[in-house]
């Protein structure tokens, strides 16, 4: 079991340091992990991926959702936390999403567009913003740049920026995709010298090898590899993403071996909300108690 990143070892400004104290300690388990639930799917994915349970299109069931949940946090985009997040504000922590891009265009040159600012997230009352970054996308020099100016204002407002470390474009499909070991181990190490205060990564699949650099053509573990991921973020915070749906257990199983490995928590969307009510508070449910066994002090 490999040890877990406190907040007193990320060389966090005061603003930021409160606001992710809240988050870990004032919500959810209040025991320094974390579990959050995204809901930026709409954008990203189109109303396609409300099919499977209809009330998840509504902006107002999820936020709820989070709530009697127990999340620690929920990401959504501005127009939703302007209509909606009111009802709720204080009661769940918002992390607003800065940036977004529909899935329409092909991802060969992706680049995800701000429209949202760091002041926007103060004015609303969040607790953090977020930013996804396409680690190895030809666009990526505009990419710095525009994550250059969202990383200055959450440092000179004290808002915790946690960063969508999404590995994308065509070289990175032709090294094994986008999440491999070799597309999410680098993912981490790039968010953490950017200067993320968190990183969003998706879990890495060892076996995915065509065309990898040599050192990742060997034969890792799952946890073997989610280990490097994690040590690659050095001191800053790793939250593992729940990806599509899949089967509860090896959810589960990916769970468990992220928390061992380190990750301050997990991020969880449409693993929990495409599926009914209470089914969807059964896995919740089932996530905390992983969470539940790696306190941080």
């Amino acid at each position: 079991m490999s040890t877990r990143l406190r907040l007193a070892q990320c060389g966090l400004s005061a603003g930021k340091k409160a606001r992710l104290h809240r988050i870990l300690y004032k919500h959810g388990l209040g025991n320094g992990t974390a579990l959050f639930l995204p809901y930026d799917q709409g954008l990203e994915h189109g109303p396609r991926d409300f099919f499977a349970d209809p009330i998840a299109a509504d902006p107002k069931y999820i936020i709820r959702l989070a709530l009697e949940g127990g999340f620690n946090g929920i990401a959504i985009q501005i127009g939703l936390a302007e209509k909606f997040y009111w009802d709720y504000a204080g009661e769940v922590p918002l992390i607003l999403k800065l940036n977004g891009k529909t899935d329409i265009p092909s991802d060969v040159s992706p680049l995800s567009p701000l429209h949202a600012s760091v002041e926007d997230a103060v004015r609303l009352g969040a607790d953090a913003v977020g930013y996804t970054l396409y680690v190895g996308s030809p666009a990526q020099e505009a990419d710095f740049a525009q994550y250059r100016s969202v990383r200055q204002d959450a440092q000179r407002l004290g808002m915790p920026l946690i960063v969508w470390a999404y590995p994308r474009g065509e070289a990175i499909e032709h090294k094994g995709g986008k999440d491999s070991f070799y597309a999410v181990h680098y993912a981490a190490r790039v968010a953490s010298e950017l200067g993320a205060d968190v990183v969003k990564v998706n879990f890495p699949h060892p076996e995915k090898r065509t065309a990898v650099p040599t050192a990742y053509a060997e034969e890792f573990s799952s946890q073997e590899a989610i280990d490097a991921v994690v040590r690659a973020a050095n001191r800053t915070m790793v939250l593992i993403s729940g990806g599509g749906r899949a089967g509860d257990e090896v959810m589960l199983e990916k769970a468990q071996e992220s928390m061992s490995a380190g990750a301050t928590g997990l991020i969880f969307g449409r693993n929990v909300w495409q599926r009914e009510h209470d089914e969807s508070l059964r896995l919740v449910d089932q996530l905390r108690q992983v969470l539940a066994k790696y306190p941080t002090p």
